[in-house]
C-alpha cells in the first residue's frame, strides 16, 4: 500500500462504529474463512435478528458527524485524535496507524494520503458513540481484525470510485478524496427502492467528495452485509456510484448502465451460441 508518512494533521480515514466493525467483533474463524454468526447467508430482505447489531440505535452505527463540537475537523467530521487509553481500559491498543492508499487535497497541491485510525483510536471512537465493552463483547485480537476489515472497505470503495473516474481520466488523472462523511440513517433513493422489491437495506452509507482536478464530485456509498469476511478482510458489499446531483453524473450513469446492459447481452448471446 502506498503512502507518504508525512501525512498532515492525521485524519482519522472513516473512523466509524458500523455494523460491520461491530460484527467484526463477534466473528469466529472456520474454514479459512471468517463468518459471521448471526447472520445466515441467504437472510436477504429480511430483519435480522434483534441481537445483530443492525438493531444498535442509530448514532451507534452512524459514521462520522458533527454533534456540536467546535473541534471537529470538517474533511472527516472527527475530533482530534485520541491516543490515550481509556479509563477501565481491559488491555492495551496499539497506537500505530496505517497509511491508506488514498490521496488526499492538499492546500499546497503536494501528494499525500489519508492516514487511517489506530486500534486505540477506534476504541475510543466506539466509547464516544455510546459502546461500552462487557467480557463476551471483543477481545484485544479482535481489535485488530475491526481494523483491517475497517480498512478493507475503505481501500474497495476507493477501487470503486476510480473505475467511475476512469470515465474522465482525460480531463483528470489524479483524483482526489477531499472529504467524507456517514449518513446511515439517511437511506438513499436506490437503496429505499431495492428495499420495496425485497432487498435489505444498506447498514451504513458514506458520502465522499472527490476532488477531479477541481472540480468536486460527490460519490454515495452504501454497504450492504456480505455475510462473511473473505481472508483479505473484506466483509461488506458496496454499492458505489456518482450522486444523481448533476447532469454529468448523470450521464456517467447512464453510460456505465449502457455498457453493463451492452456486456451482459453479448455474453448471454456467447453463451448461448457454445451450447
Amino acid at each position: 500500500m502506498g503512502g507518504a508518512e508525512g501525512s498532515r494533521g492525521l485524519e482519522k480515514m472513516g473512523n466509524s462504529v458500523s455494523a460491520a466493525e461491530i460484527i467484526a467483533s463477534e466473528i469466529t474463524q472456520k474454514g479459512g474463512g471468517m463468518k459471521n454468526p448471526h447472520h445466515p447467508v441467504d437472510y436477504r430482505g429480511k430483519e435480522p435478528p434483534p441481537e445483530c447489531p443492525m438493531h444498535v440505535k442509530p448514532e451507534l452505527r452512524e459514521c462520522p458527524v458533527n454533534h456540536g463540537q467546535t473541534d471537529v475537523n470538517p474533511l472527516n467530521m472527527m475530533p482530534p485524535a485520541n491516543q490515550n487509553p481509556a479509563p477501565d481500559q481491559p488491555f492495551p491498543l496499539p497506537t500505530e496507524r496505517q497509511v491508506s492508499s488514498i490521496p488526499k487535497v492538499t492546500e499546497d497541491g503536494s501528494k499525500e494520503f489519508w492516514v487511517y485510525p489506530s486500534q486505540q483510536m477506534f476504541w475510543n471512537a466506539m466509547l464516544r458513540k455510546g459502546w461500552r465493552w462487557k467480557k463476551e463483547d471483543i477481545k484485544q485480537k479482535d481489535m485488530e481484525n475491526i481494523i483491517r476489515i475497517h480498512n478493507a472497505n475503505n481501500e474497495q470503495a476507493w477501487r470503486e470510485v476510480l473505475k467511475w473516474e476512469a470515465l474522465h481520466a482525460k480531463e483528470c488523472s489524479n483524483p482526489r478524496l477531499k472529504s467524507f462523511g456517514g449518513k446511515a440513517t439517511q437511506y438513499s433513493p436506490r437503496a429505499r427502492i431495492r428495499s420495496w422489491m425485497g432487498y435489505e437495506l444498506p447498514f451504513d452509507r458514506h458520502d465522499w467528495i472527490v476532488d477531479r482536478c477541481g472540480k468536486e464530485v460527490r460519490y454515495v456509498i452504501d454497504y450492504y452485509d456480505g455475510g462473511i469476511v473473505d481472508n483479505d478482510y473484506k466483509f461488506a458489499l458496496l454499492d458505489v456510484r456518482p450522486a444523481m446531483d448533476s447532469f454529468e453524473n448523470i450521464w456517467d450513469r447512464m453510460a456505465v448502465a449502457y455498457m453493463r446492459w451492452k456486456y451482459e447481452y453479448f455474453q448471454r448471446e456467447k453463451t448461448e451460441a457454445t451450447e
